[in-house]
C-alpha cells in the first residue's frame, strides 16, 4: 500500500502542534535551531533542504522524509535534484537507503502532483 506523504505531513504537522501545546519551552527552542539551521547562507535553503533529504532517507526515518521533501518542493527543488540527492542517500546509507529512496521520490511526486 502507498503511504499518502501529502497528508503524512500535514498530520505531522497537526502532532507538531500539539507538542506545541504540551512543551512549549523545548518546542521553541526547537523551532529556533530549525530555523536557524535553514536560514540561507553559504548554502541556500533549498540546498540545505536537500542536505536533509538525503539524511531522512539514510537514517530511514518515514516522517523526515514527508516534512523535508514538501519543504524541499516548496522551496524549488525538482525531482531531478530530489533523484541526486536520493543517490548521495544510497551511497551513505547502503541498501535500506535504496527502499527509503523510493519512499522519497513517491513522496516528491506526490507533493508535485497537480492538486485536485
Amino acid at each position: 500500500m502507498k503511504k499518502d506523504y501529502v497528508t503524512y505531513a500535514e498530520d505531522i504537522d497537526s502532532g507538531v502542534a500539539q507538542l506545541f501545546t504540551g512543551v512549549p519551552g523545548p518546542m521553541r527552542a526547537y523551532s529556533q535551531l530549525l530555523e536557524e539551521a535553514s536560514k540561507p547562507g553559504s548554502l541556500d535553503a533549498k540546498t540545505k533542504e536537500l542536505m536533509a533529504v538525503a539524511i531522512s532517507v539514510a537514517i530511514r526515518c518515514d516522517g523526515c522524509i514527508a516534512y523535508h521533501i514538501r519543504a524541499a518542493h516548496k522551496k524549488g527543488a525538482t525531482r531531478d535534484e530530489v533523484l541526486e540527492t536520493i543517490g548521495v542517500a544510497i551511497e551513505m546509507g547502503g541498501g535500506p537507503s535504496v527502499v527509503y529512496g523510493a519512499e522519497a521520490l513517491e513522496a516528491y511526486d506526490q507533493h508535485a502532483a497537480p492538486a485536485g
